[in-house]
């Protein structure tokens, strides 16, 4: 099936950076469909998107881990709407935790949902591109964690790091037809670093070192660092294994030290 113009999946899009993408793609004139694993969550912000000439935008309950729920979510997108053009991978967890207590559950929870989650929504919309001769783009959430320690985050630097390695292999394997980028964030206030605060026992305090580590002093919205997703998924043409750091300068400068 040929695609309707411009029609774009986004995983995670019940909250947060995935959200603020679907949004933002379909104020653009995307059709959007959007996956998550709260049924409810993920339909409330499929319900609030604007209509567009392309078609009516679609939510699908999918756990991204599961091989046979993206094989199965993946072929129902392409019976609905026909082959994407667009994939973003946004679904992602984080749970801080000191190494000595990081469990084995916990570490591979971690890589599953942000490492090879991505690798198995990228491999079932990639080869269902490549069979229809879709020309595509690829856009990866990666982390400022993808290029630099953290301390209390080696499952989340580990599985973030592994993304940037994941997106160089595939933007040289499938080029020229299916751009593959990363985009690299610093803090964004999302659901999930409020929940990180959280942990702390004071979020207050932990919201100040936040902002005291980045050197441009501010924690970034959910819908400037969409703003940068869209670009690099569609936009930015000549751009594929790229990198795109977006952090405010704490992989570019220094982590951990304010220069103010």
């Amino acid at each position: 099936m040929t695609p309707s113009p411009h029609t774009t999946v986004v995983t995670g899009a019940s909250s947060g950076i995935g959200a603020a993408t679907a949004q933002l793609l379909a104020a653009r004139g995307h059709r959007v469909v959007l996956i998550g694993r709260n049924h409810d969550a993920v339909t409330t912000i499929k319900d609030g998107l604007p209509d567009i000439e392309a078609g009516p935008h679609h939510a699908l309950t999918c756990d991204v881990t599961i091989p046979t729920q993206v094989s199965t979510a993946v072929a129902s997108i392409i019976e609905i709407t026909g082959v994407p053009d667009g994939l973003v991978n946004a679904a992602g967890i984080c749970s801080p935790v000191p190494l000595d207590e990081l469990t084995p559950e916990s570490w591979m929870a971690t890589l599953q949902t942000n490492l090879t989650g991505t690798f198995l929504m990228s491999q079932a919309i990639a080869t269902g591109m490549r069979r229809a001769a879709v020309s595509g783009s690829i856009l990866n959430l990666g982390s400022e964690a993808s290029l630099i320690g953290m301390p209390h985050y080696a499952a989340y630097c580990a599985s973030k790091a592994g993304v940037v390695g994941l997106t160089r292999s595939m933007a040289a394997e499938l080029a020229p037809h299916i751009r593959v980028n990363v985009l690299c964030p610093g803090p964004v206030d999302t659901p999930m670093l409020r929940a990180e605060l959280e942990m702390t026992g004071d979020p207050a305090a932990a919201w100040e070192a936040e902002l005291a580590r980045v050197p441009l002093g501010k924690v970034a919205t959910a819908h400037e660092t969409a703003d940068a997703a869209v670009w690099l998924l569609t936009t930015a043409t000549n751009a594929t294994g790229s990198v795109l750091s977006l952090d405010g300068g704490t992989t570019g400068a220094f982590y951990g030290a304010n220069s103010r």
